[in-house]
C-alpha cells in the first residue's frame, strides 16, 4: 500500500532567505531517490491559509509518495535525506510536524490521478 509523508516545517525567525532557500533547494532534490514513488515529492510555501493565523506559523510543507513503509523507511535512512536535515533543517528549525500514513486500498487509485492534479503527466 501507498505511504503519503507530510511534513510541515516551521524555521526559527532568525532564519535568513538565503538559509530557507539552500533548504528549499535541497530538499527538492530528495525526489530523485529511488524511494520515492514516480518523483512524487512537493514541497510549498510559504502558506497561503486564510486566516493565516491557522497556519500556526510554519513556513512550509512537504508531501511525498512511497511504495510501502519499506521504501519510506529507506528514504528516511538515506544519507542524502539525513545531509538535507542535518544541515539545512535542524540548525535553523523552531518546529517541525510529520504524518505519514497508508492509503486506504478503496483510495489507492487516486494516488496514480495526483500526479494529474499536479499537471506532471
Amino acid at each position: 500500500m501507498t505511504i503519503i509523508h507530510i511534513v510541515i516545517f516551521k524555521f526559527c525567525p532568525s532564519t535568513t532567505t538565503i538559509q530557507k532557500s539552500s533548504f528549499l533547494t535541497a530538499i527538492k532534490e530528495l525526489k530523485s531517490l529511488p524511494s520515492v514513488l514516480d518523483n512524487r515529492l512537493i514541497v510549498g510555501g510559504p502558506s497561503v491559509t486564510d486566516p493565516i493565523e491557522k497556519s500556526k506559523g510554519f513556513d512550509y510543507a512537504l508531501l511525498s509518495f512511497h511504495r510501502d513503509r519499506e521504501a519510506l523507511g529507506e528514504y528516511q535512512a538515506s544519507k542524502e535525506h539525513e545531509e538535507v536535515v542535518s544541515t539545512y533543517l535542524y540548525p535553523y528549525k523552531d518546529d517541525v510536524v510529520r504524518f505519514d500514513f497508508e492509503v486506504d486500498g478503496e483510495d489507492e487509485a487516486m494516488v496514480g490521478v495526483l500526479p494529474m492534479l499536479f499537471g506532471n503527466r
